[in-house]
Formats: structure tokens, sequence, C-alpha cells
């Protein structure tokens, strides 16, 4: 299992940037829905990776390749 992380960035301004590493697909978003809500549920922008368009199973299978 690949590790994964949230990274939390609180700016000067008190603006809070979330980073989700490590986990593919639209899981990202029920990872942080629980901290976004514990911050006050006001999202401002929403910028997904393209790691978003790819499910755990492509990464799994591309590991496997490797391994070969």
């Amino acid at each position: 299992m690949q590790l994964q992380e949230i990274e939390v960035f609180i700016d000067s301004r008190g603006r809070v940037s979330i980073q989700v590493l490590g986990v593919k697909g639209r899981e990202c978003l029920d990872l942080t829905r629980a901290l976004e809500e514990a911050l006050g549920g006001q999202i401002e922008a929403r910028e997904m990776t393209a790691g978003v368009h790819e499910t755990q199973e492509d990464v799994a299978d591309r590991q496997r390749e490797r391994s070969r």
C-alpha cells in the first residue's frame, strides 16, 4: 500500500491550503472532507492534479509491471 499524506499550509493571512499525496482518483475528497468541515467548510478554490483521473488499480498495475 502506498503512503498517503495530507499536507496543510497556512499562509501569513490565515488562508489554508491542503494538498493530498499518494492518493489517486477522487478518493482525496473523502480524505479531506472532515478536515475541510473542521476548518469552516468554506472552499474558495479546488485544484485537482492529474492523479484524479487514475485509480488505485492503475497504480497497482504499474507497480506489478515494474517488478517483473
